[in-house]
């Protein structure tokens, strides 16, 4: 039985919803929605599933971009609902005839949805039996007949007018939010963009990986990178780098004084924190950054659109549909810019799951949209992606460590930051660069070696703190994390430390011993903060790594509201030029922000991740 549905602007007004359908929702599915799904990009998808105490339901939602209206139907999940997808098309068809923005209630809607629910019904039931019967045919005339229930048959479906601004256009296309894979298989139009290669339709010229392949070169190139020396003669530069590294001599570079940051023994003992902070200097992360003119890059990003357009479209074409204007935007259209985006995303890193749901959410914001008079579809696909990389990177909520320390200074207890991650990606590192940023400004700092599984991870650590000149809280190797990091935090709160910095063993996702004692560690001390340390370099590995340690924590806690990862803070990003993909699947697969970017090895080499740079460099 449907439960609920809803229809609402993108502002959040409900316009109309349905009083008749059951009883009042458990829980709060439809902010879930907004929340979770919505707002993260990630409304390509065909459904969402929400989970609350006592309720299991399904969403299924569809866009009329053109008005700015979401519909929403809300199901039990163990229903299996086979005519949601109709019904929703089918409203949405019926109320955008209706809607005027003036008008905030729509009382007259109801009987014209119990009609269009019948309708629904029947025609699923008719459905049913059409599979049935068509069970012993051959595969092609199974799914022709598919195609031809699903789209061409009531008008009420609007699947068989000329509504342009629902995006059903009569060929099978039921769904505006990307649930008609199955319906393309035998419409052919939907075989002209996988012919096309290289953004022409005439053929000639290199397919579009090669394309971005020598956009990156000419990227290097305006930096001072010599790419076509390096690509036409590779094998004369692995020679030079091994002669390099054989003559290289460490004494040379920098003074003695610098590199005697791990002495153990330091007979002035008091002074060493001002010899730290004479040396290193101020952390990036009060550093104000300084925003650099971008119209260079905007004139090399609107030539660089003028030429692909033309070559996918025509010199002509082209003008004449930006010229013309109010285009409606179909799912055909914006294929081949579609994908030429996410081949550029993928060269940079960002996983190719991620990147094929971000396309298909951008092509269900966009579909059924009008094109504006002077306006290429290339330019619209670009603003809209940049529109959504910008929502993903944005925090969903605002994380002011030191707004949180002193108001957990106030209640008498220290702030306790765990740090967790796979091994080798620099934990203990960036645990002292963030401890040198806290003492910064003014606060004080306790470190816990939590890490009782590494060979010479506590001694690691303390050479951290002795140069930090920071306690430290240790017992040896071979006890439990969870014990020894709750004895800190108790050593902590007698001595009024503001801050315990917990630093944990490295340990691969798939290890199920050690997840279990970070998940014992976590629920036992209850940190304020959780941060996932990841490398900038990890590429495809970080959706795994980072879904992973998610799932083990939500399955290996013992309550209900399992505590998942909080932030993350990204290594080695100075390694990696322009190929920052990681961070957008990080923040993507876990929803958890970026809040500390590593970039060096000093203890200043701790910066904010800064949103539109990474935007800037995903998608030049």
């Amino acid at each position: 039985m449907l439960e609920q549905l809803l229809i609402f602007t993108r502002g959040g007004l409900i316009l109309w919803t349905c009083k008749e359908l059951g009883n009042a929702l458990k829980g709060s599915p439809i902010d879930t929605l907004i929340r979770s799904c919505l707002l993260e990009e990630r409304s390509g998808a065909a459904s969402y599933n929400y989970d609350a105490p006592g309720a299991a339901y399904t969403l299924k939602w569809t866009f009329h971009n053109e008005l700015g209206l979401i519909f929403v139907a809300v199901y039990q999940r163990i229903l299996h609902l086979l005519y949601v997808d109709d019904l929703l098309s089918m409203v949405k068809h019926e109320f955008s005839q209706l809607y005027d923005p003036k008008r905030t209630v729509y009382a007259d809607f109801d009987d014209a949805f119990r009609q269009l629910r019948k309708e629904a019904e029947v025609r699923a039931e008719e459905m049913k039996k059409t599979k049935q019967v068509a069970r012993p045919v051959s595969a092609s005339t199974n799914k022709h007949g598919l195609h031809k229930s699903g789209g061409d048959g009531d008008h009420n479906s609007g699947g068989s007018g000329n509504d342009a601004a629902d995006g059903d256009s009569g060929n099978g296309r039921t769904l505006e939010n990307g649930n008609s894979s199955k319906v393309y298989e035998n419409d052919p139009r939907s075989a002209r963009p996988k012919v096309v290669k290289g953004g022409k339709e005439n053929g000639g010229g290199s397919d579009i990986g090669a394309f971005d392949v020598n956009k990156l070169k000419n990227l290097r190139s305006k930096a001072g990178k010599k790419t076509d020396t390096v690509v036409s003669k590779a094998p004369k530069v692995e020679q030079k780098k091994k002669i390099t590294k054989k003559n290289r001599v460490w004494d040379d570079s920098p003074p003695e004084s610098k590199l005697d940051f791990t002495d153990p023994v330091d007979e002035k003992g008091d002074e060493n924190v001002a010899v730290v902070a004479a040396d290193e200097g101020e952390s990036l992360m009060d550093r104000e950054e300084i925003a650099s003119s971008e119209s260079e890059n905007e004139e090399d990003e609107e030539v660089e659109n003028a030429k692909s357009n033309g070559k996918k479209k025509g010199w002509f074409s082209s003008m004449f549909r930006g010229i013309g204007g109010n285009t409606v935007l179909e799912k055909l259209d914006l294929e081949p810019a579609l994908k030429a985006l996410k081949d550029r995303l993928m060269t940079k890193n960002v996983a190719e799951e991620i990147a094929e749901k971000l396309c298909e959410s951008v092509a269900a914001s966009l579909e059924g949209k009008k094109l504006g008079s002077f306006t290429r579809i290339s330019s619209t696909v670009q603003m809209a992606m940049e529109e959504a990389l910008l929502r993903i990177l944005t925090p969903r909520r605002s994380i002011d460590i030191l707004r949180d320390v002193h108001a957990a200074k106030e209640q008498g207890k220290p702030y306790v930051v765990v740090f967790v991650g796979v091994n080798g990606v620099g934990k203990s590192t960036n645990l002292a660069k963030v401890a040198y940023w806290l003492l910064q400004h003014n606060i004080s700092v306790m470190m816990a070696a939590c890490d009782t599984f590494r060979s010479g991870a506590v001694e690691q650590l303390r050479t951290h703190a002795r140069r930090l000149q920071v306690p430290i809280f240790e017992k040896g190797y071979e006890k439990d994390p969870a014990v020894v990091a709750k004895e800190a935090i108790q050593e902590a709160t007698r001595n009024k430390s503001d801050v315990v910095l917990v630093d944990t063993a490295g340990r691969m996702q798939d290890n199920e011993p050690l997840m279990r004692a970070l998940s014992k560690l976590i629920y036992l001390n209850n940190p304020d903060l959780v941060l996932f340390v990841g490398e900038a370099l990890v590429g495809n590995d970080a959706v795994d790594q980072l879904s992973k340690f998610n799932q083990k924590l939500a399955d290996l806690s013992t309550t209900l509201n399992a505590r998942l990862i909080d932030g993350i803070l990204l290594t080695k990003f100075d390694t990696i030029d322009d190929k920052v993909g990681a961070a957008l699947s990080m923040v993507y697969i876990s929803g958890a922000p970026v809040m500390f970017v590593g970039c060096g090895q000093s203890y200043t080499d701790l910066t904010k991740l800064n949103a539109k740079s990474i935007v800037k460099a995903l998608l030049k």
